[in-house]
């Protein structure tokens, strides 16, 4: 599915097809993890601490598995089915860890059209060599009226050291 850089779309559940499916990309960044931590009050040492982690199976400060799992959410709001989408349901099955400058790579595949504009929708994230980070199905309420809207601009924001 392709958009506008600076638009959003969404594809309703009317136009949503078993099969249809789109991606959603980002990059773990030191400010990221940070903020993640903040918002989410997940300041496990393992997330935040070298030395700390260090001493773990991981060997090194790996990303909050939700981290992953907001993307999953993005994808779900921003690209398919896209803005109007109410999420209903998700489950996820963490992989491999997901390391400072990973780049993760949603694909959201639909599955199953069901009543009442409910959609079920595979969510397969991967890292940039191509391994499955998190797998999953989340149910979502798909839109019923199509929508073009401008991104929302959002702040700058980083972590001072």
């Amino acid at each position: 599915m392709d958009q506008s850089p600076d638009q959003l779309k969404n594809v309703t559940y009317d136009e949503l097809q078993v099969g249809d499916s789109a991606t959603f990309s980002r990059t773990l960044t030191e400010d990221e993890l940070v903020l993640f931590a903040a918002v989410s009050g997940d300041i496990n040492p393992v997330h935040l601490d070298d030395q700390f982690a260090a001493g773990t199976t991981f060997k090194e400060r790996i990303a909050h598995g939700m981290w992953s799992g907001s993307l999953v959410s993005a994808a779900l709001a921003t690209v398919l089915p896209g803005p109007g989408t109410i999420y209903l349901e998700q489950n996820l099955a963490f992989k491999r860890p997901v390391k400072l400058q990973d780049t993760l790579t949603v694909t959201l595949t639909v599955l199953a059209k069901e009543s009442k504009n409910r959609v079920v929708i595979r969510c397969d994230v991967r890292n940039q060599h191509d391994q499955k980070v998190v797998i999953g199905e989340a149910k979502v309420m798909a839109p019923s009226q199509s929508l073009t809207l401008p991104k929302p601009r959002l702040p700058k924001i980083t972590i001072e050291y």
